[in-house]
This record gives C-alpha cells, structure tokens and sequence, in this order.
C-alpha cells in the first residue's frame, strides 16, 4: 500500500489538500471518497487510519480538506479562521464536485483505479454534503453516511436573529478551545438555497445503494436523525446499522491513539457493504 498527497485548484481559486492510499493491486479497484465533516479536517483523529484500512482491502481512498475548513499548510492546527468564516455549505458541494471531477479526469488516480466505480463516504456534516452530491452524480455509485446530518438547519430562531445582528456567529472549538466564526454567508446560503441544500428531499432521490451508520449514543447528531434519513430513502437501496454504545465518532479521538472497536465496526461494517454496492 502507497499514499499520496494532492493540491489542486478549485474553481473558485482556493486550494483543496488530499491525500490518495493506493492498494498494492490497484486494478480495477473501486474508488472511495472520504468527506470530513463541521470543524473536521482530513488529517484527524482516525481518518488516515480509515483510509489505510480501505486500501488494505483493495479500495482506493481519498481522503482532502474543503478548502475553506480552516486549515491550511499545518495539516493539523486551524490556521485560517477567516477562511474557516467564509465557508457554505454550497462552497463545500462545489469542492467535492472539483475533487471528483479531478479524481475522473485528472491524474490523481493509480492508472488500474476504475474510474467508472466511485462511492462517497461522508461525516456528520459531511454526511450531508455527500448525500447531496451522490443525489446529482451519476458517476457516484454508493454513498455511505456516518453520523450523518438530516438538516442543515441547526439554529433556532434566537440564534439566528443575534447571528443576524452580529454578522458572525463563534462557536467553540472544544478541543483547541479556539472561537471559531461562522459568517453570515452561511446562513444566508442556507435560507438562500433551502431546496437544494435539503438533505431527505436528496435522499429520496438516490438510485443507488445507500448506507447509514450511526452511534446510538450521538449527542451532537441524534440517532433520530439516522431514523429520519431511512424514512427519506427507497427501503429497497437503504440499510441502517445503528451501533450500540457509540457516540458521535465512535469512539475515536485527537490526536489518534489507536482504532477504537467502536469505530473499527463502522469500517468492517461499510467495507461489507461496499464489496455488495459496487459489485
């Protein structure tokens, strides 16, 4: 097994970091796409270590920061708040699509990699994000979703009218106990573009087999929310696997200290189901 890291341009001129583990018989394998989720970034915790597992088991997986998440050179540290401030959720769709675009049409891939395979694997926020893009890309063929979001609606009303009077919204990064802003351009994207940043409505639009996989003891997203994303899809398409005891992350941390079984669930259970999804 290789790795490999990328840097390409977006369309709007920002960079995107990634990194692509190639199996040791890349030929025909599949291609799967990690999408980090809300103040997550490609380097943390687990995700290389994810990332290794799929390529150990003949799956080529990229994994890459959206390009205004906060991180910049240091693959670890948010360096780039105002950056971070600036983000949408359809700046962050217009990411994963360059990726892709890229991976199909670009030299990021080992050249045996099937192209012609690609499946998405999305976090928490990302979860979204991905559900979204699988809904519009037929050149998506799976789509899992751990820990995944069913609304990008995540304010009440109050929240929202002080984040209108402020113009900036801070959450806390518990972690780097860093304050982290949310622009208004945010929410302004999210009230903009309503129908299309609508998570059950793409969900209910997959032709395609769909995974979700959820911790049964999430307290940032609630397993409700999983509940909510099946009752979305085509039951004929859809599994649901909901692990007992785990919560948003399934166990894992930063900085990485070693796979937890919670999450090494999630993985063996996705890696099943992606061997029956692209086949």
């Amino acid at each position: 097994m290789t790795q490999t890291s990328f840097a390409l341009t977006n369309r709007h001129g920002d960079v995107i970091r990634g990194n692509v583990h190639v199996p040791d018989a890349a030929v025909n394998a599949p291609v799967l796409v990690i999408v980090h989720g809300f103040k997550g970034f490609k380097d943390w915790g687990a995700f290389p270590a994810i990332a290794d597992d799929f390529a150990r088991h003949g799956i080529v997986t990229v994994r890459f920061n959206f390009s205004l998440n906060g991180i910049g050179d240091d693959d670890t540290v948010f360096t780039e708040l105002e950056k971070f401030r600036r983000n949408t959720y359809t700046r962050e769709c217009e990411d994963l699509a360059d990726v892709i675009d890229r991976l199909v049409e670009g030299d990021l891939l080992p050249s045996g990699a099937d192209r012609s395979h690609i499946a998405l694997l999305g976090h928490s926020r990302g979860g979204g994000i991905a559900l979204l893009h699988a809904s519009r890309d037929r050149r998506v063929r799976a789509v899992a979703a751990w820990a995944s979001v069913s609304t990008f609606d995540r304010w009440g009303p109050q929240l929202k009218a002080q984040w209108r009077e402020r113009g900036v919204l801070e959450v806390m990064n518990q972690r780097t106990k860093q304050k982290m802003p949310l622009g208004l351009e945010l929410l302004e994207d999210f009230e903009r573009n309503h129908d299309t940043l609508d998570v059950p409505r793409a969900v209910s639009r997959l032709t395609i087999p769909l995974l979700i996989v959820h911790g049964e003891q999430d307290v940032s997203v609630p397993v409700e929310e999983a509940h909510a994303l099946r009752d979305a899809a085509d039951p004929a398409s859809t599994t649901l696997h909901i692990i007992p005891a785990a919560d948003h992350v399934f166990g894992a941390q930063h900085p990485y200290a070693g796979m937890p079984d919670l999450m090494q669930q999630a993985i063996d259970r996705t890696r099943d189901w992606l061997r029956s999804a692209l086949r």
